[in-house]
This record gives structure tokens, sequence and C-alpha cells, in this order.
């Protein structure tokens, strides 16, 4: 009963809630241990209220999810746990999610009710509308953002809310061409927005958002907040100049992205972004990479 709880909330799915943790990151705060502790309690509110949402959306869709050829193994449609107890884990767990980002600050209560409320709406409504539900899917990546930003106290770079949103886009379109593949001619009694996809409509998105992705973190890498805060390393570092440094992390960026696009189109691994990551050893370590470099070099500015 328990397993069957703890999976009903998805742990594993958990890795997005990652994204608070970015304005601490990039405000170069992750030095002071009262708001490391806050921004971990940010990311424990939004793992219960993305547990709960789980939770809730299982019990909307039970009966197309014990049709579907891998959700069907899940806590809810295999049987394992009854919907009752489902309805009552979804209540606890967003109301203790809730209760821990108000407990921060009201702001960040704010934020997370606003999350709630927009991927309830998602779950209840939104995602049966073609891409209105891959938008809402990575607006949910920048509240997180947002309220990692809201939880600390700090201006949340235009150019990283973009980034996020960008790369939260990339994903979700990725996800909806396996599902759309995996499924077939049944993607469209599954999930109502599959039947308006193709294959070939999903591929060009995924190309754009792609090339804006990477784009948009080129500009951020060069942008003035960050330059001023690079600046203060001080003397030129040989031929290079301290306040473009953060550009050494674009490589692991690249090919994060494009590691990601073999991996939809020739290996058919889209459909779950968290277990990508910790099954696929190049992409896992380009991603350690570009996090042990960003914070070398984000340190070292302070």
């Amino acid at each position: 009963m328990i397993k069957a709880l703890i999976g009903l909330l998805r742990p594993k799915q958990w890795t997005k809630n990652l994204v608070v943790f970015a304005p601490l990151i990039f405000a170069q705060k992750f030095g002071d241990s009262a708001l490391v502790l806050k921004t971990l309690a940010a990311f424990a509110s939004f793992c219960l209220l993305s547990g709960g949402v789980y939770a809730f959306n299982d019990v909307l869709d039970l009966e197309k999810d014990k049709r579907h050829p891998e959700k069907k193994h899940r806590p809810l449609p295999s049987g394992r746990l009854s919907v009752p107890a489902a309805v009552l884990a979804s209540l606890v767990a967003t109301l203790a999610g809730l209760a821990l980002a108000v407990s921060l600050n009201r702001e960040t209560g704010v934020v997370a009710l606003s999350y709630t409320a927009l991927t309830a709406a998602y779950s209840i409504a939104l995602k049966k509308f073609v891409v209105l539900d891959v938008l809402v899917l990575s607006v949910g990546f920048l509240l997180r953002a947002v309220a990692g930003a809201c939880a600390i106290r700090v201006e949340v770079s235009p150019w990283l809310m973009m980034c996020t949103i960008l790369l939260a886009l990339f994903l979700a379109l990725g996800k909806r061409r396996h599902e759309l593949v995996l499924l077939a001619e049944d993607a469209g009694d599954h999930r109502a927005s599959l039947s308006e996809y193709s294959a070939g409509l999903l591929d060009q998105m995924i190309s754009i958002v792609a090339s804006l992705t990477v784009t948009a973190y080129f500009l951020y890498t060069m942008s003035k907040g960050m330059k001023d805060r690079l600046g203060r390393i001080g003397a030129p570092l040989g031929p290079i100049d301290p306040q473009y440094l953060m550009g050494l992390t674009i490589p692991f960026v690249l090919y994060g992205i494009f590691r990601y696009l073999y991996l939809i189109h020739r290996k058919e691994m889209g459909g779950s972004p968290e277990k990508v990551l910790f099954l696929d050893m190049p992409l896992l370590i380009a991603v350690v990479l570009w996090i042990a470099t960003a914070m070398g070099i984000l340190c070292w500015a302070r």
C-alpha cells in the first residue's frame, strides 16, 4: 500500500522540480545556507504539489491509462491502489505543498497556488487542445523557476525565464512525438490533442524550439547582467575576457540538445525526459559537466 502510494506521486519525475534551484545558482547565492534551505523547502513544496497533480490526473485518466502500453502498470490502473485512496493522497500532498510554500513567504505561496490551478486545469481540460497543451506544460516549468526566485527574494533574469520555458517546450514536444509514435492509430483515443498532431508537424516544431533554445541560452551567457557578474573576476585570462566565460558552457548545451534529438528520432526515448536523463550516460555526463562548469565560473565571480 505504502509503495503504491509513493508510486502514485511519481517521485522519479520530481527531478523536473530541480529548476527551482536555478535562481539560487545564477544569482550566486549558493554560499548562503539560509537561502539554500529556503530553496530546498521550495523544491519539497513543488515535489508535493506535482505529486498531488499526478495523482489527480491518474484518477481522471484511469480508463485511458488501463489501455496504455506503459501507463497501465501505474498503481491506479493496475489495481494496486483504489480511487478513494488516490483522491485522498492527491488532496493531502497538494495541501501540504501549498502550506509549505506559504510558510516561505506570500509570493511563493501565490506562485504555488497558480501552479496548482494551472496544472489542475490542464488535467481537466487544457490537455485536450492542440499546441495549448504543450504551452501549459512549459509554463508550469517557468512557475517552478519563479517560485525558486520568490523563495529567496531575488530577481529572476528574463533570459533565464526564456531559456526555462523554451527548454520545457522542447521536452514537451518530444514527449508528444513519443506518444504519437508509440500509440499510432490509438493516439487520439488516449489523448484528444494527439489526433491533431502529426510526426511531421511535431518535428518542425521541435526543430524551431531547439534552435530558439540554443539561441536564447547563447544570448543569456552574453547578456549585460551576466557580463556584469563575471566582470568582477578582473584581469583578462590571456585572450579570454572574463565577461564572456559563461560562453564555455555553450558546447554542453549544444551537445545536450543534439543528443536529445538523436534519442527522440533514433532511439524513440522522448516519452519520459527524467528517465532519459538517467538512462543515457552521454546526456547525463553533458548535464553534469554543464552544472560543474557553470557553478565553477559563478563561484569564481562571487
